[in-house]
């Protein structure tokens, strides 16, 4: 038994149907998602040698909780569609927020 084998048969003992599969290959992306947005916060970061959070890092949030929150959907698991459902919020605020503050600024601009 190779190493997938010995995954897949842990996992799922009585096989996977392809509408599992698909589900579950939303989970993972999303996941991934997820994930990158720390990969870029800390890059930035780096880049910058400080903390910052950089838009692609809000973009990424709600991605990544907008296919979060389908996968559990479709799963019917309200704890993640609680958790994620509030994260979307605020993602969305967020990004409301600095598009709003762009506008302003633009004007401010434009008026000088």
């Amino acid at each position: 038994m190779n190493c997938m084998d010995f995954i897949s048969t842990w996992f799922f003992p009585g096989g996977i149907e392809t509408n599992e599969a698909i589900l579950l290959l939303v989970g993972f992306i999303g996941q991934g998602l997820f994930s990158a947005r720390f990969l870029i916060q800390w890059v930035v970061s780096e880049k910058k040698k400080e903390s910052v959070i950089p838009l692609p890092f809000w973009y990424f949030s709600l991605l990544g909780g907008l296919t979060l929150f389908i996968y559990a959907f479709s799963k019917k698991d309200p704890v993640i569609m609680l958790g994620q459902g509030t994260g979307i919020f605020i993602y969305s605020r967020n990004l409301y927020l600095i598009y709003k503050k762009r506008q302003r600024d633009n004007a401010d601009q434009v008026s000088m």
